[in-house]
């Protein structure tokens, strides 16, 4: 076949090209998954927000580290290393779609039998021998346009994957900041508790000394004070342990945690409103729903990847080089050879294995959409779940202040009839005891309620806020 001769081939071919295996539709989850939630309560809108939900907070401190952790995160960096090599990956597999080149040299020195050397010249000399050769597969059955495709579709998971975990890491900064300063609150709380119950010690010994108190009263009055203060040092081991998971989230040792970090003493929360959205928005936004469906895309592609290997594959290739006896024959006068042609690979007619491969992609494609529903269903039922837990703790802390407030109160009429002599000093003792639990259940209650924000935070899939003109 003449060179010439070879381009109508090679047009029928792109004509005739195809890709093998079925074509990627992306799957629609259930209609009633794009509807509004169920469980929405108090303290959210129906609004959809956008980017660093955490500034929500309005805490410079806490907008630095969320900034230190997305940067400096040794979670994220695995993360974004791993989308790197999906991106690769994704290179190589393109390369397939340019002619492959290849440049081969070599040369010996040796000794050649008489007959193959002209009379006169020495039987010992160099042999040197060079070429260049090109290769071009000619996608006709898709095996590239699929392997591109599922390349893609890997990338796509992977950026999703670090995505994800970006949202896993701000939300665990943000909780472990919001813990260290909900654990600094109880502790003043539980500490001004004590201090209370020092001064009604001080009060009840002074009475039992003037003879209007007995000795019991001061036991249990004492007894009350320390089991407050056995409570201050679990709150300030959890504060500690905030603290140092903090610097690690932020790519720090526990010894460089900046001072402002840990100089918080109220809980932080959002006063405002939060925006939660739809059904419709919370798949969109998930990074775990985008990287499930991203996977699906690429398990499709790759059932084209192995029906391909079915059909024949077809490469067109040459090669120039030369042969010569010296090093100044290669390159002058020596003899040239060159080639032009296609070359046909094809398993056939045993295609039992492909057969299997294609098998085995079937189950993956089913095993991905499998995950991709159930990834759905997870990001709704986390979602309600968060929305529903939210509510409760907002109508629990409500209840809890009213428990306080009453517990106050009760204290002072208690305080005041004791020093009237109308009530002995049980009742004292059980007021005191009720307001000191309920003081501290209030204090819990806010921490509660941060908590909670934040895992709906976590199921809504982060990296939202208010926008700045709302």
């Amino acid at each position: 076949m003449k060179p010439t001769q070879l381009f109508p081939f090679v047009s029928a071919l792109a004509l005739a090209a195809c890709a093998a295996g079925p074509d990627y539709v992306a799957p629609t989850p259930p209609p009633a998954a794009a509807g509004p939630f169920t469980a929405a309560g108090p303290g959210v809108t129906a609004e959809v927000g956008t980017d660093q939900w955490w500034k929500l907070y309005d805490d410079p401190v806490l907008d630095g580290l969320v900034g230190d952790a997305l940067a400096a995160n040794t979670d994220i960096r695995v993360a974004v290393a791993r989308l790197d090599r999906a991106r690769a990956a994704l290179r190589e597999a393109g390369a397939d779609r340019l002619p492959g080149t290849g440049i081969a040299a070599g040369a010996n020195y040796g000794r050649l039998p008489a007959g193959q050397r002209a009379p006169g010249a020495s039987r010992e000399d160099w042999q040197v021998d060079g070429g260049l050769s090109v290769a071009y597969e000619v996608d006709l059955f898709g095996r590239v346009t699929r392997n591109i495709e599922a390349g893609r579709g890997d990338v796509g998971a992977a950026a999703a994957d670090a995505d994800a975990m970006r949202v896993t890491v701000v939300s665990d900064t943000i909780a472990a900041y919001v813990d260290a300063a909900a654990a600094a609150e109880q502790l003043n709380v539980a500490t001004e508790v004590v201090e209370l119950l020092d001064r009604s010690v001080a009060l009840t010994t002074k009475r039992f000394e003037a003879g209007r108190a007995n000795k019991l009263d001061v036991a249990r009055l004492a007894a009350l004070r320390d089991q407050r203060k056995a409570d201050i040092p679990p709150l300030v081991a959890r504060r500690q342990a905030a603290l140092f998971a903090l610097a690690t989230l932020t790519g720090r040792t526990p010894a460089d945690l900046p001072a402002t970090a840990s100089a918080r003493a109220t809980t932080p929360r959002v006063v405002q409103p939060i925006p939660v959205g739809d059904g419709a928005a919370l798949l969109a936004r998930r990074p775990d729903v985008r990287a499930a469906e991203r996977r699906l895309a690429a398990s499709t592609a790759r059932i084209g990847v192995a029906t391909a290997a079915l059909y024949p594959q077809i490469s067109l290739g040459g090669s120039v080089g030369s042969t010569g006896a010296g090093f100044g024959d290669i390159f002058g006068a020596g003899p040239l050879r060159w080639l032009l042609g296609p070359l046909i690979n094809w398993t056939f007619p045993n295609q039992t294995a492909e057969r299997a491969r294609i098998a085995a992609a079937r189950a993956d494609e089913q095993a991905a959409l499998a995950t991709f529903d159930g990834t759905v269903l997870r990001a709704l039922q986390e979602t309600e779940t968060a929305l529903s837990a939210y509510a409760q703790a907002i109508e629990r802390r409500q209840a809890l202040v009213s428990a306080r407030d009453a517990a106050a109160t009760a204290v002072r009429i208690v305080r005041a009839r004791q020093r009237e002599g109308t009530v002995d000093f049980l009742e004292v003792l059980d007021a005191e005891r009720t307001f000191a639990a309920t003081e501290a259940d209030v204090a819990a209650s806010d921490a509660g309620i941060a908590a909670a924000q934040i895992a709906l935070f976590r199921a809504l899939g982060g990296g939202w806020q208010v926008a700045a003109a709302q």
